[in-house]
C-alpha cells in the first residue's frame, strides 16, 4: 500500500477564534444535557485541533479526530479531577499511552480549563511546553510523559497499583491505540493488572482499526481482541467511540462489580466525522491544505 503524507508543508499564520472553555458538566445534568454539553465540545475541540495542526505543519490528526470523543468524555464528565485539584492525592489519573494524539489532549485540556486556551497558539513551536508528544515535565496536567509506544499502559498498571497499595478509590484511566497493542509489554501490563485485579483501572483502546501506513489486521491482527483481553482477566465492555451516551456508561460503571481491571473496547473512526479523513490511513500523519481545512470545518457544522 501507498501512502502519500505531507509532512512539514510550508505553511503561514492560521488565525483561530477564541476556544471556549466548555468545563465539566453540572452535577444535575440531565442525560440530554451531557451528552450535549460533550458534543459541542468535541466539536470545538476538532475545530481548533485541525487548525493547530494546519499551523504547526505537523500533527496525526487521523488519530486524533478518532479519540477526541473519548477525551472529552473523561475530562469533561467521568473523571473526579479538576484543574484546581491537580495535587490531590485521590484524583482520578488519566496517561494518553498513544501520545501522538497530544494536540488533542492539549486541546481537551484546555477545553475543560486545564490549560489557558491562548497557549494553544504555540504548538510545535520552539521552547513551547506543547510537544509532539505530552511531557509531565512541561505541563502539570499530563500525568506521564508518553510517545515510545507500548510505555503508557505499563506506567497505567503502575499507577493503578499504587492506588490500591495506598487503599485509595481513585481510578487511573488510559487510552492505548489498537495497533499499539501489537508490543508485547502491553500484554505484559494486562497479565500484571489482571493478577493482581486492579479493579481501578480502566484500559481504553482506540479501535479505529488503522496505524501508520496500514491495516492494524494487516499488520498484526488483533483479533478476538474481546476474548484475548478476557482471558488475561479484563472485564471488557465494547461501545461506539463516538457515542457520549455510551462512553459515559462504561465509564460510569468502573470500578467493575466483578472486581477485575476494565477495558473498554471504543470502536472509532480514524478522522471522524470528516468525509475524507474517515477511515483513510493517509491521515495517520499528514497536514490539511486550507481547502480540506475549511471543507472540514464545513463539515463539523453539521455533524
Amino acid at each position: 500500500m501507498t501512502v502519500e503524507e505531507d509532512l512539514v508543508p510550508d505553511v503561514g499564520a492560521v488565525p483561530v477564534e477564541a476556544l471556549r472553555v466548555f468545563g465539566r458538566t453540572a452535577p444535575d445534568a440531565t442525560r440530554e444535557e451531557i451528552t450535549a454539553h460533550l458534543r459541542e465540545a468535541a466539536r470545538a475541540v476538532r475545530r481548533r485541533d485541525i487548525k493547530m495542526v494546519r499551523a504547526a505543519g505537523l500533527g496525526h490528526i487521523g488519530g486524533e479526530f478518532s479519540v477526541i470523543d473519548i477525551l472529552v468524555t473523561l475530562y469533561l464528565h467521568a473523571m473526579n479531577v479538576a484543574p484546581d485539584r491537580l495535587d490531590d492525592p485521590d484524583r482520578d489519573r488519566f496517561i494518553l499511552s498513544k501520545g501522538h494524539a497530544a494536540a488533542a489532549l492539549y486541546t481537551t485540556l484546555a477545553t475543560a480549563g486545564f490549560l489557558p486556551p491562548e497557549q494553544l497558539g504555540t504548538f510545535m513551536q520552539p521552547l513551547s511546553p506543547l510537544n509532539g508528544h505530552p511531557a509531565r515535565t512541561k505541563i502539570e496536567a499530563v500525568e506521564a510523559s508518553t510517545g515510545p509506544l507500548g510505555h503508557g499502559l505499563p506506567i497505567a498498571v503502575g499507577t493503578a497499583f499504587a492506588g490500591k497499595l495506598d487503599g485509595s478509590g481513585r481510578r487511573t484511566f488510559v487510552v492505548v491505540g489498537d495497533g499499539e497493542l501489537q508490543e508485547g509489554s502491553n500484554w505484559e501490563a494486562l497479565m500484571t493488572a489482571g493478577n493482581h485485579r486492579l479493579e481501578h483501572l480502566c484500559v481504553v483502546v482506540d479501535r479505529n482499526r488503522l496505524q501508520q501506513g496500514a491495516k492494524v489486521s494487516d499488520t498484526n491482527d488483533l483479533e478476538p481482541l474481546a476474548d484475548k483481553l478476557a482471558a488475561f482477566g479484563l472485564e471488557v465492555v465494547e461501545v461506539d467511540g463516538h457515542d457520549h451516551g455510551a462512553l459515559v456508561d462504561a465509564f460510569a460503571a468502573v470500578p467493575a462489580a466483578s472486581g477485575r481491571p476494565t477495558a473498554v473496547i471504543a470502536h472509532t473512526h480514524k478522522g471522524h466525522p470528516i468525509s475524507f479523513m474517515s477511515d483513510n490511513v493517509a491521515w495517520h500523519h499528514k497536514v490539511p491544505s486550507e481547502g480540506q481545512v475549511d471543507q472540514a470545518l464545513a463539515e463539523l457544522e453539521n455533524s
